[in-house]
């Protein structure tokens, strides 16, 4: 994982999810780019110079946050960007190539009943970049056990597991398998690809009626440090392609989440 992108928003304790972004990266050698966003109409009068402002003002707030944290002798770069998020992180995934998005469940905007907020839930919505999700005052400590669920064990590209591989090489924890058969699976979908069963320990199948509905059943039993899921328009995060934010009734995880490209169209 070379490139790590941290979103930075208003939330006072921002600084704390790139203190654990600094700490995870510090394992691989990564360069971290710092984001913040910005909007600046094109409405708006003199809109250049009113842009460059802004654009200063939200370097000047980044640095305030990375004055906060132990740096721990990683590379640390700024990137702003006038627009949405979203367009934002597609711009510098394709100039940059980002290995992996690291944020904190929603911003400080957000009720507390809320999992994923507006704004975190766009990013694993909109996206196709891996992403980490790391609950509100997780200190970075190295994983030893990993769960991965999914409800189909074809793979689209070998390539989606990167960063699950680079987790399991530098930490090597116990990698746990669960898949999921939910109503209207395949034979295929049951043929678990080689490069999963190659990072894993253990494979569990359970029936249930949602991915989401697996993991709960199962998620104690496997006490795991991270959690990873993929992304799927009908799966684990279902409710996410209804709206832009996760209740902590539907879901919630005290644990940081990983989540990948989905597996299969």
């Amino acid at each position: 994982m070379k490139s790590i992108l941290v979103p930075i928003g208003t939330n006072p304790e921002s600084h704390a999810t790139l203190q654990y972004a600094v700490d995870f990266a510090s394992e691989f050698s990564s360069t971290i780019y710092v984001m913040e966003v910005f909007s600046v109409s094109s409405k708006t009068g003199g809109l250049s110079n009113i842009s460059e402002k802004v654009s200063k003002s939200s370097k000047e707030h980044m640095r305030e946050v990375i004055d906060k944290i132990d740096p721990k002798n990683v590379d640390i770069k700024i990137a702003t960007y006038n627009g949405d998020i979203v367009d934002g992180l597609k711009d510098i995934d394709k100039e940059l190539g980002i290995d992996l998005i690291i944020i904190s469940p929603r911003s400080n905007d957000i009720k507390e009943e809320l999992y994923l907020g507006y704004t975190s839930g766009k990013i694993v919505k909109r996206t196709d970049i891996p992403t980490l999700i790391v609950p509100k005052g997780t200190p970075f400590a190295p994983f030893g056990s990993v769960l991965t669920a999914f409800k189909s064990g074809v793979l689209k590209r070998k390539r989606i597991l990167d960063p699950l591989v680079a987790i399991q090489n530098r930490f090597k924890p116990i990698v746990n398998l669960l898949l999921v058969k939910t109503p209207g699976y395949s034979d295929e979908d049951l043929k678990v690809n080689p490069a999963l069963m190659d990072i894993s320990s253990h494979l569990t199948i359970t029936e249930n009626p949602t991915t989401y509905l697996g993991v709960t059943e199962h998620f104690r039993s496997h006490h795991p440090d991270l959690l990873c899921v993929f992304r799927r328009k009908r799966g684990f995060f279902k409710k996410l392609w209804e709206s832009n934010t996760i209740l902590k009734s539907e879901f919630y995880a005290p644990i940081p989440v990983l989540i990948l490209p989905e597996m299969k169209k």
